[in-house]
């Protein structure tokens, strides 16, 4: 009992000459104030300038900043070094997949080598020397933009394609568009012609773009999107940064009077064949207007079912598998086509059709001498149609890309910019 209390006491003393000690040496050491003593008993302060004499002076930026979300799958990612050069440069998606990228010739900058996808959490690991070749790392994660928080405008004509003097350039975007002047100054199209080029909005989710006039005939047009990051509606932002041209080809524009029912079509102002056609019958007549060709098909089919014409039993009035040569004039169903299945003497005599134009042609589509093969033959998409005297009320300009219907002081009313 007496030993064990002996040690008790001990230990007791033991402990508080060691909390005296331990106050001791934070107070009095024969040290100036900063110069505590640290690894190896050498003063704090020695430490700290030994370690920075030590430390790379490579200065590595990465784009977006870590942790950032709605990044752009464009631009967003990049890597730059100064004070040093790139040594190595890793990117990969989240769950490992690497993604190639390309650092520079001088070493001091890296970005992706494709754009990147969206909705995607990527981590990015940098290495980087400085001149002598002490190393620096930094570390980023990032998320790109979501199809929820983004918008695309997909468009036409298309890139590197030859048109018609008539061809709009249209953009129908994905997402409603609440800032239109935000967007539609993201977006520019030019001609080589010197035309002026104006755009209008038909509804919150297109914008075309035409001059005053058809397009200049043999004429390069060039649409440039820089709408990556604009934000077009509250939260959602643009993805696309792209430059599209495309060329005018030769001017023409084809006249379809339903009275004399006759189609003339004009090159460069000469006229260069006359075509007998049947328009649309007094009950169904064909839209007046200038009209557009938007598409083409060498056969296709055509059900009255599906533009509203019906009989009692709720079945198209017509439906027909192999329309040859058929060209695209409205959305709503208006075509300039080949037809075969109505006697010859129609075509310049007797208007028959359900509000399209038809031209005289063969089952198949492999007689290249009829005038419904002829006319396909020698039409490009952006042609233009022009329907006069068929006692129909003129095309609406959305309907299909018929903006040519407008004048020009409404076309510019539409403009946001």
């Amino acid at each position: 009992m007496r030993d064990s209390r002996r040690r008790r006491g001990l230990k007791a003393a033991s402990a508080l000459l060691g909390g005296v000690l331990v106050l001791s040496a934070c107070s009095d050491g024969g040290s100036d104030a900063g110069e505590d003593p640290g690894a190896g008993g050498k003063p704090q302060a020695q430490v700290d300038k030994a370690a920075a004499e030590k430390t790379s002076e490579a200065k590595i930026a990465i784009t977006p900043k870590d942790g950032s979300d709605n990044a752009s799958i464009n631009n967003a990612a990049k890597v730059s070094v100064t004070d040093g050069t790139l040594t190595k440069v890793t990117m990969t998606t989240t769950d490992g997949k690497a993604v190639a990228g390309q650092i520079s010739a001088d070493r001091k900058s890296w970005k992706p080598d494709a754009q990147l996808e969206r909705a995607t959490a990527y981590k990015v690991a940098v290495t980087a020397a400085d001149g002598d070749g002490r190393p620096a790392h930094e570390n980023a994660s990032f998320t790109t933009v979501s199809p929820t928080n983004s918008f695309i405008g997909n468009f036409t004509p298309e890139d590197g394609s030859t048109v018609g003097v008539g061809m709009p350039v249209s953009l129908n975007f994905d997402k409603e568009i609440t800032d239109r002047k935000a967007v539609q100054q993201a977006v520019t199209v030019s001609s080589s012609s010197g035309e002026e080029v104006v755009g209008h909005w038909f509804n919150s989710k297109r914008l075309d773009f035409r001059p005053e006039k058809y397009w200049t005939e043999n004429s390069t047009v060039t649409l440039k999107l820089a709408l990556d990051g604009v934000e077009g509606s509250d939260g959602v932002y643009g993805v696309q940064q792209k430059t599209v041209t495309f060329t005018v080809g030769r001017n023409q524009v084809s006249v379809v009077d339903a009275k004399t029912k006759q189609m003339k079509v004009t090159q460069d102002g000469k006229v260069v064949r006359t075509i007998p056609i049947s328009a649309g019958a007094p009950t169904t007549k064909t839209y007046e207007g200038q009209m557009v060709i938007s598409e083409k098909f060498k056969e296709t089919r055509m059900n009255g079912a599906t533009v509203g014409f019906t009989d009692d039993d709720g079945k198209g009035e017509y439906d027909i598998a192999d329309v040859p040569h058929a060209m695209r004039l409205s959305t709503s169903g208006t075509f300039i086509h080949g037809n075969y299945w109505g006697a010859k003497s129609i075509f310049g005599s007797v208007n028959t059709s359900h509000g399209c134009i038809g031209l005289a042609d063969t089952k198949g589509a492999g007689d290249s001498g009829t005038p419904g093969a002829w006319f396909f033959t020698n039409s490009l998409l952006g042609d233009v149609v022009v329907v006069k005297n068929t006692g129909d009320k003129t095309i609406q300009p959305d309907n299909g890309l018929n903006g040519w219907n407008m004048d020009w002081a409404q076309w510019k009313a539409g403009s946001a910019v």
